[in-house]
């Protein structure tokens, strides 16, 4: 479906070498799947603090390349450019599962100010990229993986409020772009002429969506408006990818799309629930936490219920770094559904008996 979206915009924007780059990319993940499942197991656990110190360093690195729209977010390598926050996310869940496995300190408030910096670290480094957005996406998945760990909901609340009442100050701290954003959410208009800023992503999102009709325009002889300016959409092949796929395919091709997210998310779900060893049930945990928010952000940004942020949808979305990083992810996954006899049973989870103590 994500190639699909790129052979649309090509369609619309322009000839170019995306698709073919994808699915080279796509080869390049699956290698990389395969890779990680000959891995053997009890190895991944230990290798993790070294992964998430290698990010690190790749992030510091990152921060020294030459910007690129006004922002160092790549490592320039020759053939391609490398987005180290991608791996940094993963590396940052297999760390944290590690740290947490066979723990109880998280249950008490003292104990959770390591995972917190644990996640501080590579936050602080992906927000002076600057990339606000990829930053945030690590608190829901250190919430997560610390809620599946046994902390007290009553615990994760109070360490969140700080944060929350910190909000206003935040939003000072913000560009003025970063809450144009925000703002425009709760001041779009459908129709009318096309405003200026970052409303403009928006109202494009909705139009094109609309000129594809319910349908698609698959089934279409022709466009229902000729204006070129009415079909302009920025980064269409990666942020709004979404939205090539809603417009080529209608409601039921978007429709297809979130319903394959949700399989997705459901075998995760199933295959930790099934997991009895903590260090796989914790990184099923934060991996499916981080595709979930990825895909709701991204798909609720295309139509309005949430601001316009540049997260990518897992899988569909051009980059070569994101899919890598994801088909990583699933390897981790696979790898941990694969394991037989005292790995994966049906009995509950070690930090299932801690809170009944």
């Amino acid at each position: 479906m994500g190639l699909c979206g790129l052979v649309r915009a090509d369609e619309l924007y322009g000839r170019t070498q995306l698709v073919e780059r994808q699915m080279v990319w796509w080869f390049l993940a699956m290698l990389t799947m395969f890779a990680i499942l000959s891995v053997p197991y009890r190895l991944l656990s230990h290798i993790s603090s070294w992964f998430y110190l290698l990010t690190l360093v790749l992030l510091a690195i990152t921060l020294f390349m030459p910007p690129i729209n006004g922002s160092r977010r790549w490592i320039p390598l020759g053939l391609f450019d490398f987005q180290a926050s991608e791996p940094a996310r993963l590396a940052y869940i297999m760390a944290l599962a590690a740290y947490l496995m066979y723990r109880s300190s998280q249950r008490t408030i003292p104990g959770l100010l390591p995972p917190l910096l644990m996640a501080f670290f590579p936050m602080l480094l992906i927000v002076r990229e600057p990339d606000l957005d990829t930053a945030l996406l690590f608190l829901p998945v250190l919430y997560s993986m610390l809620f599946a760990a046994g902390a007290k909901f009553r615990h994760l609340t109070t360490a969140a409020l700080p944060g929350l009442l910190c909000l206003p100050l935040f939003w000072t701290q913000m560009s003025a772009e970063q809450q144009s954003r925000i703002v425009s959410v709760f001041t779009q208009q459908d129709g009318g002429s096309t405003p200026a800023g970052d409303g403009f992503h928006l109202h494009q999102s909705k139009q094109i969506l609309a000129l594809g009709g319910f349908m698609g325009s698959h089934l279409q002889a022709e466009p229902p408006i000729d204006d070129p300016a009415a079909w302009q959409l920025p980064a269409s092949r990666t942020d709004f990818i979404f939205v090539m796929i809603g417009e080529r395919f209608g409601f039921p091709g978007g429709a297809c799309v979130l319903l394959l997210y949700c399989v997705l998310v459901w075998k995760i779900l199933f295959v930790a629930g099934r997991t009895r060893e903590p260090f796989g049930r914790l990184v099923c945990v934060g991996f499916v936490t981080l595709i979930a928010v990825q895909t709701l952000l991204n798909s609720g940004m295309t139509v309005g219920l949430l601001p316009i942020t540049g997260t990518a949808l897992p899988l569909c979305s051009y980059g070569g770094s994101s899919l890598i990083s994801t088909y990583a992810g699933i390897g981790l996954v696979l790898k941990i559904a694969m394991q037989q006899g005292s790995e994966v049973e049906t009995e509950p989870f070690v930090f299932g008996r801690l809170s009944e103590d």
